[in-house]
Parts: structure tokens; C-alpha cells; sequence
């Protein structure tokens, strides 16, 4: 089934969570992100509460970007891009303020889940084995994240929202806890809220942010060694 017949069939496919909702849980993200590597770099690997936090930023993340993805008209290719280059000016940064090469960066794991999406959609047997069966071993999260993803991208697609629930386990099993399952509560909550208040939104405002707040951490990571 190609991507133009899934969006004739699910013409409001992908939009359970509004452009608002998408924005705010985005938001918060970046909020428990920062604070997890921020305790990881400067506070020497955790810190009560923060931490914890910290396990919610993958599947909000996830979350955000499945439902675009999922979205009428999505350019995947131009999020493989994206992501791919982004994720490839991180990476060096990256080494520098967690001290290690593997797993790669978050940027990337995105950019191997995007792939295995387009994929899926163009029915590229090959590359989905290669994308969702053999590189994830070298990414953040690994299988669990990449699968997440896919997961979300067909839920939202078809509104199958209960394949999310793999997703979640898959997080939990890797996380070796539950924390990520807090993302949850934010997704439907605001789901159902029908979110429509405008947030600032600027197009490369995350993956600036993103590099930006490695950047810090590298120097500060250097300065101590």
C-alpha cells in the first residue's frame, strides 16, 4: 500500500494530536532531556527525580515525530535528510560530553526510524531489514526506539493506538523501568484537551538547541578533564 493510498483511505490520519499538542509535548521533551544530560555530565550520572524524568523524553519525542510523519503529505525524505545531517554535526559533540562513540546520538536514531518508515511505505524489503533489523544495534535505544517509532507512525496512520502499547513495553524493557511510561498521561491529556494555543515554533529551533546544548556540555565535560 503506498502512502498516497493510506492517505486516501485515513484522510485525517495522524492528527489525534493537534499541532499545538505536538508542539508543547515537544516542549517538554526538550525540558526532561536536558535535565537528564545535564545530570549525566555535570552531576555525575544522576540525580533523584531528574533522572526519572529524564526517561520521558524519548517517547515524547517519538511520539511528536510519528504523528508528523503520519501526516497527509509528509516529505519523509526531507526528515531522512534532515535528520541525517543534523545528527552527523552532533555526533562529535556527543563523544565529546558523554565520553563514547556507541551508542550514536538520538538525531540518528530518528533519522534510521524515518528510513525504515519510507520503507515500509514503499514496501523496500531490503532496506527495512537493513534499517530496522541491522543498524539500530548502533543507535541510542536501539531496536526499542526504532521500533517505537514505526509503531507510532502506523497507530496514528491507522489509529490503531493500542500498537503503542509494544512501543511502551519495548522502552521499558530497554530503560530496565517504567518511567517512560509517564509520557502517557502528558500524550492524552493533551490529546484530549485538543490543544490549540501557539507556542514559539521556529524551523531549526530543535536541532540548534539540540547541537547548542551538546556544545555546553562537551566544553564543560573537557574543562573537567
Amino acid at each position: 500500500m503506498s502512502a498516497q493510498d493510506v492517505a486516501e483511505r485515513h484522510p485525517t490520519a495522524g492528527s489525534a494530536l493537534s499541532s499545538g499538542a505536538r508542539e508543547s509535548l515537544k516542549w517538554l521533551a526538550l525540558l526532561s532531556m536536558t535535565g537528564d544530560h545535564v545530570a549525566k555530565v555535570v552531576f555525575g550520572g544522576y540525580v533523584p527525580v531528574v533522572s526519572e524524568l529524564g526517561r520521558i523524553a524519548f517517547p515524547l519525542f517519538a511520539l511528536v515525530m510519528a504523528c508528523n510523519l503520519a501526516q497527509p503529505g509528509a516529505d519523509l525524505g526531507k526528515s531522512i535528510r534532515r535528520l541525517g545531517v543534523w545528527g552527523l554535526v552532533a555526533q562529535p559533540l556527543h563523544v565529546l560530553a558523554f565520553g563514547y562513540w556507541l551508542p550514536l546520538n538520538i538525531l540518528l536514531t530518528f533519522c534510521l526510524a524515518a528510513v525504515a518508515v519510507h520503507a515500509l511505505v514503499n514496501n523496500r524489503q531490503l532496506l527495512l531489514l537493513v534499517a530496522g533489523g541491522l543498524l539500530p544495534f548502533f543507535v541510542d535505544y536501539q531496536w526499542a526506539g526504532v521500533a517505537f517509532v514505526m509503531l507510532g507512525w502506523i497507530a496514528f496512520r491507522h489509529r490503531t493506538y493500542w500498537l503503542l502499547t509494544f512501543g511502551f513495553g519495548g522502552l521499558c524493557w530497554f530503560n530496565g523501568n517504567g518511567w517512560a511510561l509517564l509520557a502517557i498521561p502528558l500524550a492524552l491529556a493533551l490529546a484530549v484537551a485538543r490543544v490549540q494555543w501557539r507556542l514559539p515554533r521556529w524551523r531549526w529551533a530543535f536541532y540548534v538547541y539540540y547541537v547548542a546544548h551538546l556544545a555546553v556540555l562537551a566544553a564543560y565535560a573537557q574543562w573537567l578533564r
